[in-house]
């Protein structure tokens, strides 16, 4: 059984930077992608940011290019996401997830998320 545990969320102004960081327990980290989705009032869970298993590639949702930076320590079984140039539409509930499947892609974890943690909220105000 696999756990996810967020933390790092808060309270911020428009411009602001935040890390968030995800810690797991319960299996092999190394093995597997993981990555972040985001879920705003009345809309759907939306992917965000993914780190292929290992030290591998990372992959982002177009909205946060260039803003948000996903990376993952290995030796302390956490991943990040590095959150700059925050805006309003940044406000949203933060779940970390971890693919099911053993050395998959942060493309996989996109079309397949799996285990998730329990999310942190992240408000931006203007």
């Amino acid at each position: 059984q696999v756990q996810l545990v967020e933390s790092g969320g808060g309270l911020v102004q428009a411009g602001d930077s935040l890390r968030l960081a995800c810690t797991a327990s319960g299996r092999t980290f190394t093995t597997y992608a993981v990555g972040w989705f985001r879920q705003a009032p009345g809309k759907e869970r939306d992917f965000v940011a993914g780190i292929t298993w290992g030290y591998g590639s990372t992959y982002y949702a177009d909205s946060v290019k260039g803003r948000f930076a996903i990376s993952r320590d290995n030796t302390k079984n956490i991943v990040y996401l590095q959150m700059n140039n925050l805006s309003p539409e940044d406000t949203a509930v933060y779940y970390c997830t971890a693919a099911n499947e053993q050395f998959s892609s942060a493309q996989d974890l996109r079309r397949r998320p799996g285990y998730w943690g329990q999310g942190t909220q992240v408000t931006v105000s203007s």
